[in-house]
């Protein structure tokens, strides 16, 4: 009896279904998509930031003007702006850009670069955080006050951002990449980060614009106003310690 031309049980010309593989390609694909693969991209990619600022100091560029020097008008904010954000996302302070951009461009143009800045910057951390961190660092939070600090980030988003950013002494990037870590929103994040950004980048600004006189009324306003903001963090800091003992 000569041989049937089609694997039995398939019609002709239908190939049987192939097997999907599980071979060495897809498990070093799973393997360096997982939560911890991913967070040790995060954690090379802030090492490496953190190295180049540290070596290369392009905060020195933005406070001699030479970035500034390279281009004028818009141009030169925008460059500003953008230089900004990339410093701030590798740890470096913001009070130092802050005032480099009132000392640069005066206090209303540097205001509004360096606001445009630190959006950028806080977009650019939350987003590499949410990226490549929080699925690994989330079950982590197990301690009574970052559970109480994530639920609050987590519940309250804009409201929390927003006192975060009014009152200076926490460090920008690292803010950034802890909220990441919660289950706030952009829109909340961002919108809270511009307006609570506004009071202390000014003060910088204005005192960078008016560095050449230490003296004048405009400087110490601004210096007294960073004075009072810090005062409030911390009589704040103060207050809300028993909440988070108790939650």
């Amino acid at each position: 009896m000569p041989a049937p031309s089609h694997p039995v049980g398939y019609a002709p010309e239908v190939l049987p279904p192939a097997a999907t593989p599980d071979g060495l390609a897809a498990r070093c694909t799973r393997a360096l998509l997982s939560p911890w693969s991913r967070l040790g991209l995060l954690l090379a990619l802030l090492a490496g930031a953190a190295a180049a600022m540290l070596l290369w100091r392009p905060q020195q560029l933005l406070l001699t003007g030479a970035l500034a020097a390279q281009s004028s008008g818009p141009t030169a904010l925008v460059d500003f702006a953008l230089a900004y954000g990339v410093c701030t996302a590798a740890f470096v302070p913001r009070p130092v850009l802050n005032i480099a951009a009132g000392a640069l461009f005066g206090c209303r143009a540097g205001l509004a670069a360096a606001l445009v800045g630190t959006v950028l910057g806080a977009g650019l951390s939350f987003g590499l955080g949410r990226l490549l961190g929080q699925d690994a660092l989330r079950p982590l939070l197990r301690n009574r006050w970052l559970t109480a600090a994530d639920r609050q980030l987590s519940e309250h988003g804009f409201r929390s951002m927003l006192a975060i950013r009014l009152f200076p002494g926490l460090p920008f990037s690292a803010t950034n990449y802890c909220a990441a870590v919660s289950r706030t929103g952009w829109s909340p994040y961002l919108l809270a980060t511009a307006l609570g950004s506004i009071p202390n980048t000014a003060a910088y600004a204005l005192a960078g614009a008016r560095a050449s006189t230490p003296t004048s009324p405009a400087f110490l306003l601004a210096l007294g106003f960073l004075a009072v903001t810090a005062l409030g963090a911390l009589v704040v800091a103060w207050c809300k310690r028993k909440a988070l003992r108790g939650s």
